[in-house]
């Protein structure tokens, strides 16, 4: 390949976090490019040499290239720019070594139905936009995105050969094999739709300057992956595009190939993408939850057994983020989802129901998470929080029991529209509920000082901001509301 100074972009950077290590930032920038030409060498303020760039994919005339690097850390924030010589740069905010961690949290960046959007009275990206400008104040150094990055469910309707698959309803329909047709189709799927949604320019310009840890929940395959039926979720069809989201997901939520992972995601090893890191005394885990989940599991046995030792490595954190897609504390949702069995056919949201950690599916894994979270908090010291999105709404929580105490906030979505008010109303009267989910533990979702409610029905997102004693303040963002609702842990 020639090189030339000045790239053809389609798409980028997009800036991945790789890790800390002494006092050095590792980062990593993706650009999807147009042509066959070799981009120059990037250049990072504070990187002694350029850094070379790493081909990872060429795909219709479309390369796609990685650059690795650390950036030193000075005892307070820097700026930090990067870019291409005589080019365009971007800035980024690097930590110092005695600075506390700054994040922002996003989920659902999309709807099932793109016309579903035309209702917003607000732009579809509005609530980037506000992340943005808050980010020119608050300076936040990572971006934790917990699924749905995109919204993947076209794939059934778009893609032709699929589209014609799907309208089936014969039994001989899962057995038929995933064609080589069917994979080009596929891959060009999802290929273009992370160029559509992460090329619009407010998400662009966030992914841009604050690294991302990401996490996949089941929009970023197709609605409802793994909680289908067993019939459905074998079928070398389903395998077949599942297979190609996948590959996709690694390639841009991770900035590289399946066949080699960076070594934050822990379970690589293991064929899935939970991932782990350390900044300082606050510690962020990101279990892997959809690449094993079936109907009736969501992790494996394996994944069960090397749940203890992940937790080990973040023995000395005084604070740790545990990140799950769906909700990890959350209001009892197998009353609603025994109701909907009995109700003859299919309504349409079994498997959100299913998904839930409290499915009666996944009842006894959910207490022996919980249980595992509380044990390692009560022996380490170590506070831990849970993360989430998925609901379309904001919220909290809190499990007290066993001599700890753990709290659960929730923020989505960042573009998907809010539920309906009949909905709201009904999130709203289930999270009331005090219960007594086992022995030894209460739980409730104690209503916001803000607006005397549990739910938070607008569009929203959540900064965590932690402080000096290790406090953290986690404040949601929500859409049309002039004061942020806030929680203090």
């Amino acid at each position: 390949m020639a090189r030339r100074a000045e790239p053809n972009i389609i798409l980028g950077p997009i800036l991945y976090f790789r890790g800390e290590q002494g006092d050095r930032w590792w980062l990593s920038a993706l650009f999807v490019l147009d042509g066959d030409v070799e981009p120059d060498d990037l250049r990072v303020d504070g990187v002694t040499l350029p850094v070379p760039p790493r081909h990872l994919l060429m795909w219709r005339r479309r390369h796609v290239w990685r650059f690795d690097f650390a950036v030193p850390r000075g005892v307070k924030d820097t700026e930090v720019a990067y870019g291409f010589p005589d080019g365009p740069t971007w800035t980024m905010t690097v930590p110092g070594r005695l600075s506390h961690p700054r994040l922002a949290y996003v989920s659902c960046n999309g709807v099932e139905f793109e016309s579903r959007l035309e209702a917003l009275s607000a732009p579809r990206n509005a609530l980037w936009a506000d992340l943005l400008n808050r980010h020119q104040i608050e300076r936040f150094h990572l971006l934790l995105q917990g699924g749905d990055q995109l919204y993947a469910d076209a794939v059934w309707r778009d893609v032709p050969l699929l589209s014609e698959w799907r309208k089936r309803t014969d039994k001989a329909r899962f057995g038929q094999t995933f064609t080589p047709a069917m994979a080009e189709e596929a891959m060009a799927f999802y290929f273009d739709l992370y160029l559509k949604v992460w090329g619009q320019p407010e998400t662009a310009e966030v992914l841009a300057r604050i690294p991302s840890v990401m996490m996949w929940d089941d929009h970023d395959i197709f609605d409802g992956w793994g909680s289908h039926p067993e019939e459905e979720m074998q079928s070398q069809i389903w395998r077949g595009v599942y297979m190609a989201a996948r590959r996709h997901f690694a390639l841009f939520q991770l900035g590289a190939v399946v066949e080699s992972l960076p070594e934050c995601v822990w379970g690589a090893q293991r064929a899935t993408f939970t991932q782990g890191f350390r900044l300082g005394e606050v510690g962020i885990f990101a279990p892997d939850l959809r690449s094993e989940r079936t109907p009736k599991r969501v992790l494996s046995d394996r994944s069960w057994a090397l749940l203890p030792e992940w937790l080990e490595r973040f023995e000395g954190c005084r604070h740790l983020l545990v990140m799950s897609s769906v909700p990890l504390l959350f209001t009892d949702t197998g009353g609603v989802e025994r109701v909907v069995q009995s109700i003859p056919g299919r309504i349409g949201i079994e498997d959100d129901l299913r998904d839930q950690w409290r499915s009666h599916a996944h009842a006894e894994e959910w207490r022996r998470l919980v249980e595992l979270l509380a044990g390692f908090s009560r022996r380490t010291g170590c506070r831990v929080t849970a993360v989430s999105g998925e609901i379309h709404a904001g919220g909290r929580g809190v499990l007290r029991g066993g001599g700890v105490e753990m709290w659960q906030l929730i923020a989505s979505g960042i573009v998907h529209p809010p539920p309906s008010p009949v909905t709201a109303a009904a999130l709203e009267w289930l999270a009331r509920r005090k219960e007594r989910p086992f022995e030894g533990y209460s739980f409730e979702m104690p209503p916001f000082t803000e607006s005397g409610k549990r739910i938070i029905r607008q569009r929203n997102w959540l900064s965590l901001i932690f402080d000096g004693k290790g406090q953290l303040h986690a404040r949601w963002s929500a859409e049309g509301q002039p004061n942020r609702y806030a929680q203090a842990i």
